[in-house]
């Protein structure tokens, strides 16, 4: 006997929202892993390559830094996209302004891989340099709280840190790509062929990856809440406003707390990357190879820590992984300053995978702190000014500490680092069952 069209309605319902769902997920995870994917291929290519080919100092250490400068430009630049995109994305709504901030971040890493260098038009390739830089920052600020929105006011009840797990995917995805078309490069070319064109390859290719997410993305459909707030008629007018008058406290708190998580990435990659190139010998596959391992248990852990964190709050999760992150600052000398390919690998690991403990909850949390009339500009906001404090300078300070002190001096500064997030967390109160409506 049939089912009457009304049954069929009815039984298609549940499915035709999975449907959206999966769609959903998959924009916010693939857009995060492309804007990474942008932002980490110049965090290699600094390390590697940008101080030669674009400033013209005779000391390695020199032209390290000033690549650290480039590298510390678009952290800067962050807070502006998070401040210009999350204003239209609190007031037009969340898809539009994350295809905007995807076309942002794009472009501009693409153009960077067609600057010619220092050789062939002078002073003029550093400044054409920071202002694509600048870019990459102005779209990687629009992007992060907008994905993460689209996550988490789609998330059923009880799965937002679950929802919320899937951008926070995206900079294991990002950065796996990013460093394995280095790796593959660095195996495949020679110095010479790498430093004159080769490492241009991996931003030419962003092009390819930006036109796969505006395909995945115009497709999908603006957020519940966003609509309910709509109908309510709470959008306001300005909302970094709203945001500095009404909630700078969760603000600064959610900043606090992002500290952790870019302090272990940006030291783990780029210092280490430098270091271990520069200062310990290693050759450049070799510890591009090493360092693709260990992002795999970063990866590895986003989930674990998303799950935790809807079955035991936010809090607890990022107490844990930031004081065993605390702790890790010690390791930093015994086992990357060994020199030994093992235990310098067990190094990278240990910190990428508490990156990844400490990442993996700020997808729900960081939206969970604000209303939804500000809840783009908010989380965007923390998001960012979080990389300002923990991620900007890092790379910078770590190379002048290694010079000045040693290693232990810069397993001192992760630590501290961990500690002032350690204070943010403990302030803020647990959001694992706020309302996102």
């Amino acid at each position: 006997m049939s089912s009457s069209p009304s049954s069929r309605a009815v039984a298609s319902a549940p499915d035709a929202a999975q449907t959206s769902r999966s769609r959903i997920i998959f924009a916010s995870f693939i857009g995060t892993a492309i804007e990474f994917y942008d932002f980490y291929v110049y965090a290699t290519a600094a390390a590697l390559v940008i101080g030669p080919v674009f400033f013209p100092h005779g000391s390695a250490t020199a032209q390290a830094l000033s690549a650290f400068v480039t590298f510390g430009i678009a952290f800067v630049a962050r807070p502006i996209g998070s401040f210009l995109f999350g204003h239209f994305g609190d007031r037009i709504g969340r898809k539009s302004t994350l295809v905007a901030s995807l076309l942002v971040m794009g472009v501009s890493t693409t153009l960077i891989g067609l600057v010619p260098g220092y050789d062939a038009i002078g002073s003029l390739a550093p400044i054409l340099l920071c202002i694509l830089r600048f870019g990459q920052g102005i779209g990687l600020g629009g992007e992060w709280g907008g994905a993460a929105l689209l996550a988490t006011e789609n998330a059923p009840a009880g799965k937002r840190g679950w929802f919320g797990m899937f951008p926070q995917l995206g900079p294991s995805v990002g950065f796996l790509a990013s460093n394995g078309l280095f790796f593959g490069l660095a195996l495949t070319l020679s110095d010479a062929q790498f430093k004159s064109w080769g490492w241009r390859v991996p931003f030419l290719v962003s092009a390819v990856l930006v036109a796969l997410g505006l395909y995945v993305r115009l497709k999908i459909a603006e957020t519940p809440a966003f609509k309910a707030a709509i109908e309510r008629q709470e959008r306001v007018r300005v909302p970094v406003a709203a945001l500095v008058a009404h909630h700078w406290w969760p603000t600064l708190l959610g900043a606090f707390a992002m500290i952790v998580c870019y302090t272990l990435f940006y030291i783990s990659t780029v210092f280490s990357l430098s270091y271990g190139v520069s200062t310990l010998h290693f050759s450049r596959q070799s510890f591009l190879g090493m360092l693709c391992f260990a992002v795999v248990f970063m990866a590895l852990a986003t989930p674990l820590s998303a799950w935790a964190s809807d079955r035991y709050g936010r809090k607890p999760v990022l107490i844990a992984g930031i004081v065993a992150a605390i702790l890790s600052g010690f390791t930093m000398a015994p086992l990357l300053g060994s020199g030994s390919m093992p235990l310098v690998a067990l190094f990278l690991t240990i910190e990428l995978f508490l990156m990844g403990i400490t990442f993996a909850p700020m997808g729900a949390l960081l939206p969970e702190l604000f209303p939804t009339n500000v809840r783009y500009t908010g989380a965007g906001v923390s998001y960012n000014l979080g990389g300002i404090l923990g991620a900007s300078v890092a790379p910078y300070i770590a190379q002048l500490l290694a010079a000045h002190g040693g290693l232990a001096w810069v397993g001192a500064y992760v630590s501290v680092a961990a500690a002032l997030s350690l204070v943010g967390v403990l302030c803020m109160r647990e959001t694992r069952d706020a309302k996102l409506m």
